[in-house]
Formats: C-alpha cells, sequence, structure tokens
C-alpha cells in the first residue's frame, strides 16, 4: 500500500511556511502522497437554518492546484493528489490547463481526484448547473483527456466546444491520472469507464467489500482489468488509538486498497508541529500492515 499524508489546512490555515514546512516533513518521513481536499466557498450556517454540510466560510481551504504548484517547488517526490476537486463546478479547459501546468512543474507527480460534490452554494456563486453535474463531468473527462493527450483539439459536445486548439505545455503524465470519489452505483459505472481510481469512504466494512466487487464486476464489462484500478480511503487518528489506526488500515488492505492516508484534522492538534509529529506516530503505528 502506498502510504499519504492529508494535508491539515483546516487546523494550520493559510501560513504559506506551515505548508512548506508540512509538506517537506511528510516527504522526509517517507510518505508517498499528499492529499489535499477542495471548497472554493464555504457558506455561512447561520443564515441557514439546517444547514448538516461538513465545512463553513469559518474554515481555511487554499485552492489545491495553486496550492501544488507551490508545493511541486518545495518537494522533490512526494505525489500531488487532489482529494477531491469538484470538477463540474469548475471551467472544463481550465482545470485541464492548470493540472497539465502542476504535472510540469512536479515533474509528473500530480494525481486529479475528482468529484461531482454537494454543496449547491458553490455551483450557484460558480454560475455553473448543480443538477446536471454527474452527466457533465463525463463529458469534461473525455475533453481533458484529449486535451492532455493531443497537441491540437477538435471537440464537439453537450456542453462543451473546440476548434482546432490545444494546451501548451501539455502534462508530463499523458494523461494525468483520475480518481473518482463518491459512493453512488453511478459513480462506480464512471470509474469503471473512464477513471484510474477510486477514493470511497463511507460505510461497513461489508458494505465497502460489496460496493468493490460491484466495481471490479463494472469494470470488467468495459473489457478492463480490475487490477488496474487504484483504491484509496484515508483514516482519521481523532479519538482513535494507535492500535485502532492498525486495524482501520489492516480492514482497508484486506478490502484491496492500494493507497491509504492519515488525516490529522479535527484532532485537537494545536500547531503544524503537532501535525508532524502525529503522522510521523501514524506512520510508525502502521508500517508493518502497510508494508
Amino acid at each position: 500500500m502506498q502510504l499519504g499524508a492529508i494535508f491539515p489546512q483546516i487546523d494550520i490555515g493559510h501560513d504559506a511556511i506551515a505548508a512548506r514546512d508540512y509538506a517537506q516533513a511528510a516527504e522526509s518521513l517517507g510518505y508517498d502522497h499528499l492529499v489535499a481536499f477542495d471548497h472554493v466557498l464555504g457558506a455561512n450556517a447561520d443564515s441557514r437554518p439546517g444547514w448538516s454540510g461538513a465545512y463553513r466560510h469559518t474554515d481555511s481551504f487554499l485552492e489545491p492546484l495553486v496550492l501544488f504548484g507551490y508545493l511541486a517547488g518545495v518537494t522533490e517526490r512526494l505525489e500531488l493528489v487532489t482529494g477531491i476537486v469538484i470538477l463540474p463546478q469548475r471551467q472544463t479547459v481550465l482545470v485541464a490547463k492548470q493540472a497539465a501546468t502542476v504535472d510540469v512543474l512536479s515533474g509528473g507527480r500530480l494525481r486529479l481526484g475528482i468529484g461531482i460534490g454537494w454543496n449547491e452554494v458553490e455551483f450557484e456563486a460558480l454560475g455553473e448547473n448543480f443538477h446536471d453535474r454527474g452527466r457533465r463531468s463525463e463529458e469534461q473527462i473525455e475533453l481533458m483527456r484529449a486535451l492532455w493527450t493531443n497537441e491540437l483539439v477538435t471537440f464537439d459536445g453537450r456542453w462543451h466546444k473546440v476548434t482546432d486548439a490545444g494546451l501548451n505545455p501539455l502534462p508530463t503524465q499523458r494523461p494525468i491520472p483520475i480518481w473518482f470519489g463518491g459512493s453512488d452505483d453511478r459513480v462506480l459505472r464512471r470509474i469503471a469507464r473512464y477513471g484510474d481510481g477510486w477514493i470511497p469512504l463511507r460505510g461497513s466494512f461489508d458494505e465497502r467489500q460489496a460496493s468493490i466487487v460491484k466495481l471490479h464486476e463494472y469494470v470488467r464489462r468495459e473489457g478492463r482489468d480490475p487490477a488496474s484500478i487504484g483504491i484509496e480511503s484515508w483514516v482519521s487518528i481523532g479519538g482513535r488509538s494507535p492500535d485502532e489506526w492498525v486495524e482501520a488500515v489492516a480492514e482497508w488492505k484486506e478490502l484491496g486498497a492500494t493507497h491509504i492516508s492519515v488525516n490529522t484534522m479535527r484532532s485537537g492538534l494545536p500547531n503544524t508541529q503537532a501535525h508532524i509529529d502525529a503522522i510521523g506516530r501514524f506512520k510508525d503505528a502502521v508500517a508493518g500492515v502497510v508494508a
């Protein structure tokens, strides 16, 4: 299993030096990848009675592709992973350009995790349709892959039109790997058709196992090898003992996960160094499982 760390931006905020120190520490500790979450806007829950979203306007989120442009210059081998970019609330060609730029600047170290999102507030503010976001994301992926692998592209889709134009520079990876977040059956079908990997999160062991069996069946129907589809989730350390960390990682390994990350956010850690110390303890605790 590949071992990653989730960039704890909600806790350490928007300090550029803290971001650098954390990423370099993760790399020096031997972590394989760094995951960054994505939210463009945070809603004010006080003006929305019954709001149940996980994040608020008080939660700090650095834009992940901009963040990775910075971290590409201060790290050497750490894979940079969006976990996840909400693709259909963004302009497709611009995302393709930004991702290609990060991939070039990092020497081919970007993995683009994408999803369709849950926060209608962001779609409204960004001028995109919340209700067709799943179907539209499929066309977005087709267009991005065409742009990443061809000098010139002509594309005439339902939502996108490109006439004999292309990106420069093209990414180092052609194409950049795309992983999907989400657990809906439609997401599993999209992964089978378009994806390089899956980022599942919720559910019991049996529910996760059933979803993976279903995913593999969909992958075979597409004429693809299930072994070519990576699986990544994460383990939150808050309120858990090291033995429980190990147990959680072992469960994911039994399910066939290829990547696992540690999440230290909202664990009561007071500063960046405390987060660095925590990922050090986590790596030591699970070393025998991920090996």
